[in-house]
């Protein structure tokens, strides 16, 4: 029997099966934001967010460590989660692409926790960053929700690698 080294490789799937895989799970879409130390709004889509815990009210936004909002959200002390609704797909690939200036020309303001708020987003959660952890290439933000608002409407839906819309049925 060889020696083992004190790290231990893990048999593990392939990632283009694992994203084909992971694609068939429908989710929300999300712009996940803060504001910089350099003072502007930084911000990115995301359908890696979940609701963690309801006492304490605690939710999670995973970001990939290359991504360029990767640096404002490990120095921020809050962030938002601007769910977005079924209207509003080009908002979603526009903080999806490399655009340089995403929050401009869009109605947004500064938060109660001082992050950015889409002012047209269906539902908002303000939080403070509670606790930040690396797993595999991203690091996983949690916060603590410090405020939140909702409004009515039909969710954004992503799945099968597509923007998709709820049918009534």
């Amino acid at each position: 029997m060889p020696e083992k080294s004190g790290k231990q490789e893990a048999e593990t799937v392939a990632a283009p099966l694992f994203r084909r895989v992971c694609g068939a799970f429908a989710t929300g879409v999300a712009v996940a934001a803060v504001t910089g130390r350099d003072g502007k709004p930084h911000g990115l889509t995301v359908n890696s967010f979940t609701s963690v815990s309801l006492h304490p009210p605690l939710v999670l936004v995973c970001i990939g460590h290359k991504a360029a909002t990767h640096g404002p959200f490990s120095g921020a002390a809050h962030f938002s989660v601007n769910f977005l609704d079924e209207t509003q797909q080009e908002l979603s690939e526009r903080f999806a692409s490399s655009h340089p200036r995403r929050f401009e020309g869009l109605r947004w303001s500064e938060g109660k926790t001082g992050a950015p708020v889409l002012d047209d987003a269906m539902g908002v959660l303000e939080c403070e960053t509670w606790r930040k952890m690396d797993a595999g290439d991203h690091t996983v933000f949690f916060g603590l929700v410090k405020h939140a608002r909702v409004r009515d409407g039909r969710p954004l839906v992503y799945f099968g690698s597509r923007y998709r819309r709820l049918e009534d049925g």
